[in-house]
């Protein structure tokens, strides 16, 4: 769609897939889940449509927009900015007029495909007039010290004492593991003790192959039994801890907390980064108060909706009273059950 001589709004393609990436590791306002593998592995894992919308200025992108058209009612019917992701909206840096034709693309294919709203997840810059979500999420991240001692004395005193105690055992390995099938295990007893259907094997080995060395899994083992997983992704400067599964023993163990501490000295040792970014919780959840207990400070998340006529903003949260009864008996599943229904309710949730 050209809308002067120097603008054009597009969609992406597999021939401009290195060209979309490239503008998103410079965009200041970007991140990783701006990244175009998204679209792969959304349309591939789920089957939703991606609409990965660009600006072109003067053939050269501008501004980028991922998209998806998620359809699963009773829980979904929106375009979103991006499902299964804790961030999205318009990446643009300065070119406002870049930002502004990307989302009059997107209200327009809003109503060209019958979506109830169009969100954006914790935009980088907020739209006047648009409905607000806050209060429920918040993220954290923080710089990571170089030293290591230094490193150390970023975790608070208490939660310091149970990494040194995990650090001390000696029974416990921290290691990366490449394959999916131990880390999908703790992480589907995980989710099915909160109440939350498991997202498919498949999704996580989509991760894993479209964004290769940017997607890891480490695993920490007693006795050589994997106890708890994180799957980490990497983006610019930034270490990303962003699934994580544990069996009810590791919490006695520390072996969450030797898993971060592994993983922030790989961090900064390894890889260079600067920044850790300990993700997206619900605000007074049980990980909210575990990355508060490790000295992170939260930083509130919005969510940012357009609104069909007569359509209120979706509230898919564990909060919500209508959820209650069915989360409840959903932690009662036997772990085969959940397992094998999840994934069909997890891809509509999004």
């Amino acid at each position: 769609m050209r809308l002067n001589d120097t603008l054009l709004i597009g969609e992406l393609g597999p021939d401009r897939e290195a060209e979309w990436d490239r503008f998103v590791m410079a965009c200041p306002e970007a991140t990783f889940f701006h990244r175009a593998g998204w679209r792969t592995v959304i349309e591939r894992a789920f089957g939703h449509p991606a609409h990965f919308l660009y600006a072109e200025r003067n053939g050269r992108i501008a501004g980028v927009l991922p998209l998806v058209r998620l359809r699963g009612r009773p829980f979904a019917n929106g375009l979103i900015s991006l499902p299964f992701c804790v961030g999205g909206g318009i990446a643009a840096g300065e070119d406002e007029g870049a930002r502004q034709a990307l989302d009059a693309r997107a209200v327009a294919l809003m109503g060209e495909t019958g979506a109830d709203w169009l969100e954006y997840r914790d935009p980088a810059r907020p739209i006047a007039g648009r409905t607000r979500r806050e209060g429920l999420y918040a993220s954290f991240a923080r710089a990571i010290e170089r030293d290591e001692a230094a490193n150390l004395k970023q975790i608070p005193r208490k939660q310091r004492a149970v990494l040194r105690k995990a650090l001390e055992a000696g029974d416990l390995a921290c290691c990366d593991d490449a394959d999916p099938d131990h880390f999908h295990a703790l992480y589907a007893e995980s989710v099915r003790n909160l109440g939350t259907p498991v997202f498919s094997k498949r999704y996580l080995e989509t991760l894993m192959r479209v964004f290769g060395q940017d997607c890891e899994i480490a695993t920490v083992r007693k006795a050589g039994r994997p106890v708890a997983g994180v799957m980490t992704f990497w983006f610019r400067d930034r270490v990303m801890p962003y699934y994580a599964g544990a069996r009810p023993e590791a919490r006695g163990l520390g072996a969450h907390d030797l898993l971060y501490w592994r993983l922030m000295r790989r961090a900064v040792e390894d890889r260079g980064c600067a920044i850790f970014d300990f993700g997206r919780s619900k605000v007074g959840s049980g990980p909210w108060s575990f990355k508060r207990n490790w000295g992170f400070e939260p930083r509130p998340v919005a969510h940012e909706f357009r609104l069909a006529e007569g359509i209120a903003p979706p509230d898919l949260n564990p909060n919500n009273p209508r959820y209650h009864a069915v989360i409840a008996a959903w932690k009662r599943l036997p772990l085969p059950v959940a397992n094998l229904f999840g994934p069909m309710l997890a891809r509509r949730i999004g």
